[in-house]
């Protein structure tokens, strides 16, 4: 009986515990289901969806025409949803659809796309990626096919877009343009304005599916805003003039790196800048902006010392200054020049033969007891500052002025451009000042930044020094300047269509250079004055009348190289540049109908420049040339003269643009309205559409180059 009482007992003590814990179950199960579902089912959710950035499209960068410099092309994922196609449907065009896919990607052939679609369709693959950075045209034609063009929940096709960032005109302008890249240090324009370029991004949920592939949820996205477009001062002529020149004098030297920049006088805008250094394997590339290097100017400095001495009437250029025969000692220091056996000549004289002895002796003498006055004049032509171009992280001018004020011998040097150093761009602004007439220029790149048509920054022209100096003086400069060219370091420069004024620099190099390794890492090379490396520059501006451009060449030779004056190296790029643009602007100087539009661009990369006289003769005879539809292509005949040749284009009409190069070809057909493809290198043979059709705006044309 005891037993039995027991074993009631215990039956009752675990049918009561089943029941206790059954209610807790059930307590627990209530308040996860009123409390804590939401949160733990948004856990839940959390392992199978997430946020995806959606980018924006990259605003684009626009030459002063409005031809593109750097814009977004866009490419395309594509992948198909098997589960959304029915399987009549996917039976009835699996066969004519893999043979069309196999002609758009011919990676493969149409019975392995049969066999590899049939294959992920019995696997009910709902993310199947058919193609990877497919090109828009692409997309657009897979689009087209069917099932794809049932739509979405039909066909099955899913496309994300993504964007490749490209420079239309390869390295043009490439250093100033910038490089794009995800998640780096950005340079130039695409750096500088990155935050208005890029735009702002936006968002949308994306779930993960059978065999972990994520995909898009329909209707969650927030929309992206695409970024603004930057117009920037570059003329795509002058640039390609510029670093054609350029180029060609680099790979001649065999130069460590060359820059030179042409800014328009009345505004101060850069009209082209090309940066060439040599790269790892000895070619030449835009590796970095020199124009916005810190170097020793050597006796392009001299117009500065001139400027200073003017300025404080402190001399005239029929002054008399004795050169000592090209040698002179300032205290325990020896200054020789490069000439030797310099006597006694009038200041003018000396800055045309470059004597470091006069300009040496002229500002240590005029300045030892007032240094605070030679500062200033500094201060006053923006040598203590940066120039505020607004593309990079530029650096400050630096003088050695600890030195200056303990030992004022260093005064003699800085006279002669040393124990100083100024980027080529200062020093193109304080040469474009003169030819301004004494208005100081600021410098600048960027016209505007607009957003869909709608202007958010605009750049006007800023003087930075409204008359650095008087008129009688500027005059008195220009006619020194202009000496050079007529007897003195830069007479090769000499011609009988337009008059230069100029200087000619040479300074031996101590510095640290920064050069791009082949892995994209930063090599440093300390240069001392034994390595007898030099900068040779040019710089100058023309017609002495009229001033237009600015010019500013600078190369860095090798070591040891036996060309290292600025008369020799940098020089010869001034001239052709010059020429060129002579050449491109002579309606504004001849009094041909300025409407005229005369691209000299068209004529052949192989034309030498001291045949633009035979240019100018051939362009008077046809002045009566006057609308603004109609371009001159010149050319050399079989006896060598340069013949015009008119082309007409017509915004009605496609032109005809074989025989151009693709640079001139694309600034014609772009002009147009079209949208320009090209297959091959060279020369253009042949158009996919013909010349004299009618011109659909928008509408693609193919170009064959051998």
């Amino acid at each position: 009986m005891k037993n039995s009482v027991d074993i009631r007992y215990r039956v009752y003590l675990t049918f009561i515990a089943m029941c206790l814990f059954a209610v807790m179950i059930i307590i627990k199960g209530a308040k996860i289901q009123i409390s804590e579902g939401k949160e733990l089912l948004s856990q839940a959710d959390s392992m199978h969806t997430k946020i995806e950035t959606i980018l924006p499209e990259r605003g684009n960068i626009y030459s002063e025409d409005g031809s593109l410099l750097s814009t977004s092309v866009p490419q395309f994922d594509l992948h198909i949803d098997m589960k959304a196609i029915a399987k009549d449907t996917f039976d009835k065009y699996i066969e004519p659809l893999s043979k069309q896919l196999a002609t758009i990607f011919p990676t493969n052939n149409w019975t392995e796309y049969k066999e590899l679609l049939s294959t992920e369709y019995k696997k009910e693959n709902r993310y199947f990626l058919l193609k990877k950075r497919a090109s828009y045209e692409e997309f657009l034609t897979v689009k087209k096919l069917q099932p794809f063009c049932k739509g979405r929940n039909k066909g099955g096709l899913i496309e994300e877009s993504s964007t490749k960032r490209i420079h239309p005109y390869g390295l043009l302008a490439e250093r100033i343009i910038g490089i794009y890249r995800k998640n780096a240090n950005n340079v130039g324009i695409e750096g500088r304005y990155d935050s208005l370029l890029g735009g702002r991004q936006g968002k949308r949920i994306i779930r993960r599916i059978a065999g972990g592939t994520w995909m898009p949820i329909d209707g969650s996205e927030i929309e992206p805003e695409n970024g603004a477009d930057v117009h920037t001062t570059i003329d795509l002529q002058m640039q390609d003039v510029v670093e054609n020149a350029l180029y060609a004098q680099v790979e001649k030297e065999q130069a460590v790196f060359g820059t030179c920049i042409v800014m328009e006088v009345k505004t101060g805008k850069i009209k082209a800048m090309a940066n060439l250094g040599r790269l790892s394997d000895g070619t030449y590339g835009e590796d970095f902006n020199y124009a916005l290097k810190k170097i020793e100017p050597g006796s392009t400095f001299k117009l500065v010392s001139l400027i200073s001495l003017m300025r404080d009437h402190l001399i005239t250029i029929d002054d008399k200054v004795n050169c000592q025969g090209g040698s002179a000692k300032f205290g325990p220091y020896t200054i020789r020049d490069s000439h030797a056996g310099l006597g006694t000549l009038t200041i003018k004289d000396a800055f045309a033969h470059s004597s470091n002895v006069a300009f040496a002796k002229l500002i240590h003498e005029n300045y030892k007891d007032k240094i605070g006055t030679y500062w200033s004049n500094l201060h006053a032509l923006g040598l203590d500052q940066i120039t505020g171009l607004n593309i990079s992280d530029e650096p400050r001018p630096f003088f050695k002025r600890d030195s200056v004020e303990k030992g004022r011998y260093s005064l003699a040097y800085m006279g002669m451009g040393y124990l100083v150093m100024i980027t080529p761009l200062h020093t193109c602004m304080v040469y474009n000042s003169i030819a301004n007439n004494g208005k100081m220029m600021k410098p600048y790149l960027i016209n505007s930044v607009k957003d869909y048509g709608k202007e958010v920054v605009t750049y006007k022209p800023t003087v930075l020094a409204d008359s650095l100096l008087d008129a009688h003086s500027i005059d008195k400069i220009k006619e020194t300047m202009n000496e050079v060219i007529e007897t003195g370091t830069g007479k090769s420069l000499k011609n009988p269509y337009y008059s230069i004024c100029g200087k000619t620099g040479t300074a031996q190099v101590a510095d640290v250079i920064e050069k791009v390794g082949p892995n994209g890492e930063i090599i440093k090379e300390k240069i001392r004055y034994t390595d007898r490396m030099y900068h040779g520059s040019f710089v100058g501006f023309f017609p002495k009348e009229d001033p237009q451009y600015t010019i500013c060449v600078v190369l860095r030779t090798r070591k040891g190289s036996n060309n290292y004056y600025g008369g020799q190296i940098a020089l010869p790029v001034f001239k052709e540049v010059a020429n060129r643009l002579y050449a491109m602007n002579m309606h504004k100087v001849n009094g041909i109908d300025r409407q005229e539009k005369i691209d000299v661009a068209l004529a052949p990369k192989n034309m030498k420049t001291n045949s633009y006289n035979m240019i100018l003769s051939s362009l008077k005879s046809k002045a009566t040339l006057s609308t603004s539809n109609q371009w001159v292509a010149l050319q050399k005949d079989s006896s060598g003269r340069i013949q015009s040749k008119p082309i007409y284009v017509s915004q009605k009409e496609v032109p005809n643009v074989q025989g151009m190069g693709l640079r001139d070809a694309i600034y014609l057909l772009e002009k147009t309205g079209l949208r320009v493809s090209c297959l091959g290198k060279g020369k253009v043979v042949s158009q996919s559409i013909p010349p004299g059709s009618a011109i659909q705006k928008g509408n693609k044309i193919i170009l064959q180059l051998i």
